[in-house]
C-alpha cells in the first residue's frame, strides 16, 4: 500500500493508495482497520442477501403453492426490497466501527 501525506508533492499524493491528511502515521492503522472492518460488513451482506434470496425467490416463485400459498406479485416485490433494506441497515452499522 502506498502512502503519501497531503503536504507531499501532487505525484506522491496522486500515486498513494492512502492520503492522509494530518502528520499523524497511526492514521494508516485507523485506515486499515477500517479495510477490514468494511471488507467484514462485506462478507456478512454477502451472507444476509444469499441467504435471504434463497428463501424468498422460491416462494415468490410459487414453491409453496401445492399447498395453498402463493404470494403476489407485489409481496414478492416488497421482500425483495425488504432484503435491500437489509443490507443497507448493516452496511450503516459500519459507522459504530471503533478504528482505535
Amino acid at each position: 500500500m502506498g502512502m503519501a501525506i497531503g503536504a507531499g508533492t501532487n505525484v506522491a499524493i496522486e500515486s498513494a493508495d492512502l492520503v492522509l491528511i494530518e502528520d499523524d502515521p497511526l492514521d494508516a492503522v485507523k485506515a486499515l482497520n477500517l479495510a477490514k472492518k468494511t471488507y467484514s460488513k462485506t462478507i456478512q451482506n454477502l451472507m444476509w442477501a444469499t441467504g435471504y434470496n434463497v428463501i424468498a425467490i422460491p416462494l415468490a416463485a410459487g414453491v409453496l403453492s401445492p399447498w395453498g400459498i402463493v404470494l403476489s406479485p407485489a409481496v414478492g416485490a416488497i421482500l425483495m426490497s425488504l432484503s435491500t433494506i437489509i443490507v443497507a441497515i448493516n452496511a450503516i452499522l459500519l459507522r459504530r466501527a471503533k478504528l482505535d
